[in-house]
């Protein structure tokens, strides 16, 4: 599968429409000059396709990159195991709670299938003292913030409004709003360089949410305060029904430009990328450097949420071209290849795995129904007039439920 802009795609259609168009100068091609566009150095063809960085193929074969090896040359082979665990439990655990909202125990989940290197490799890059700011998605990186994931269910259920204390992990509530988490990254980041701090602050959000006016925004106000925080686009390649294409006309990282801050694009199937593209951007922060915006190329596998059918508007045949490109399947080849892990550790992982599940199955089934007429309560200091009317109204709806002999 090709990657390349959607300026460039777009230049060909425009070239195309124009072309036997009579009067308009330049619009047809000679042959002359065809022959001289197929001859075209293959370096310059490449050189214009957007830029890649990508430690580990789809094979499992690691690749060397004078920039950001350094970023990731004292991982040892305890800490690629680890990489490997953290994505393995985190589809796992996502896996169960898309069976639980499809048993009725959900209203809702946002899956995060596909997106797991993107998300592992980004946040094993972060410090303790380093602040998150995710959206709905960020499964993953709350895993490695060390949330516990029943929390993240307790939203999706309706029992709670978060399920745990933002600073105690210093990774943010669930963001529903699209894009407005990058706005409060930034005022936060503003606030930790007027502290005089040296951790940074990342913002996470998708494809669609980097057409919001609040990204916007956010790319301007953090480059004119120099202010250390990354933003981290996982471009999952659609934004529920659109493609990325009706988003930009250029790849999303260099979007930064505009801005006057770095851009860089990153395999985000590659856990290995992600981690020293990620980190690089952390010291970028910390060293007073200001702002990097990071695309993580990637793809949503599932989707967009439990209320969706991505079947409507896309086909199988990209599905399966990236599954080819799966994130977990392509590090266990470096690790069997590098003869960093046997059989051994991946079967204990699978027992590891099934575990979880189950502790996450019965945690859901254990939460308490929610209040119904918590709603009502804490929309006014002093209570209101029109509440109580709709409060009784609800009341007398919910009674209607009942059986007439109590049963």
């Amino acid at each position: 599968m090709t990657v390349e802009s959607t300026a460039a795609r777009t230049s060909r259609r425009s070239a195309g429409s124009k072309a036997g168009t009579t009067g308009t100068k330049g619009t047809t091609r000679t042959p002359a000059k065809k022959a001289a566009a197929a001859k075209k150095p293959a370096a310059a063809k490449k050189a214009a396709e957007p830029q890649l960085v990508q430690l580990l193929t789809p094979e499992g074969k690691r690749v060397k990159n004078a920039e950001y090896d350094k970023y990731v040359a004292g991982v040892t082979p305890e800490e690629l195991r680890g990489l490997y665990r953290d994505m393995v439990l985190t589809r796992r655990f996502d896996a169960e709670a898309t069976s639980l909202q499809r048993q009725g125990e959900l209203g809702l989940w946002a899956s995060l299938l596909g997106q797991e290197a993107a998300q592992i490799g980004s946040g094993r890059a972060l410090r303790d003292d380093d602040y998150v700011f995710p959206t709905y998605r960020e499964h993953g990186v709350a895993w490695c913030r060390g949330v516990d994931p029943t929390n993240l269910l307790g939203m999706f259920r309706g029992v709670n409004n978060g399920g745990w204390d933002p600073n105690s992990n210093n990774f943010q509530l669930y963001t529903i709003v699209i894009g407005s988490q990058t706005l409060h990254a930034t005022g936060y980041a503003m606030g930790v360089a007027k502290d005089g701090a040296d951790s940074a602050v990342i913002a996470y959000f998708g494809d669609g949410a980097s057409s919001q006016g609040d990204v916007a925004e956010s790319f301007t106000f953090s480059a004119v305060y120099n202010a250390p925080v990354v933003f981290f686009c996982q471009n999952n390649q659609w934004a529920i029904s659109e493609p990325t294409e009706k988003q930009s006309r250029v790849p999303i990282y260099q979007r930064a430009q505009g801005f006057g801050f770095p851009g860089v694009r990153v395999d985000g199937n590659d856990v290995l990328a992600c981690l020293a593209v990620t980190r690089w951007a952390l010291e970028r922060a910390r060293a007073g450097e200001g702002p990097t915006l990071v695309e993580a190329f990637t793809y949503r596998m599932g989707a967009h949420t439990t209320s969706d059918d991505p079947t409507r508007y896309r086909g199988d045949e990209e599905r399966q071209a990236w599954e080819a490109k799966d994130p977990i399947l392509r590090l266990r080849r470096f690790l069997e290849t590098s003869n960093h892990a046997d059989e051994g550790f991946f079967e204990e992982l699978e027992t590891e795995s099934e575990a979880l599940g189950k502790r996450v199955r019965e945690a859901v089934r254990a939460m308490p129904d929610p209040d119904h007429f918590a709603i009502f309560e804490n929309v006014y200091a002093d209570g209101h007039a029109l509440v109580d009317e709709e409060r009784a109204q609800f009341a007398a709806y919910q009674a209607s439920f009942a059986d007439e002999g109590g049963n």
